[in-house]
């Protein structure tokens, strides 16, 4: 399965240490999720270098259209972490279209 990894990054005004946290705590999962098999996807890993391309204050105007777009493609999501709108906001979608929702990387099923 394509796996969307979903979970807070720029939340609750976090700096740029708390970013790359989270960030890693993403990418962590994304590995556990490949190493069972799946397609990890993560949107902020493919939202940030379109951002910096953008060089200047693109955040808002990418970010969320982005993800939201990559979720679309993905067959399921791993939520972790804590509060996030964002992390809920591509959680929904799934959650909409009936896909399936995963909150640890245990409850995910390897892949045959």
């Amino acid at each position: 399965m394509w796996i969307m990894v979903a979970g807070p990054y720029r939340s609750g005004g976090a700096d740029a240490a708390t970013r790359a946290a989270r960030l890693a705590e993403m990418n962590r999962a994304a590995l556990a999720l490949f190493r069972m098999g799946h397609v990890p996807v993560i949107g902020v890993n493919m939202a940030l270098p379109v951002i910096a391309a953008a060089e200047g204050d693109a955040y808002d105007e990418v970010m969320m259209p982005l993800s939201l777009a990559l979720a679309e493609r993905c067959d399921a999501v791993l939520r972790i972490g804590g509060p996030s709108a964002g992390a809920d906001a591509e959680l929904a979608r799934f959650r909409d279209a009936g896909k399936p929702v995963f909150r640890s990387v245990e409850d995910v099923p390897p892949c045959p």
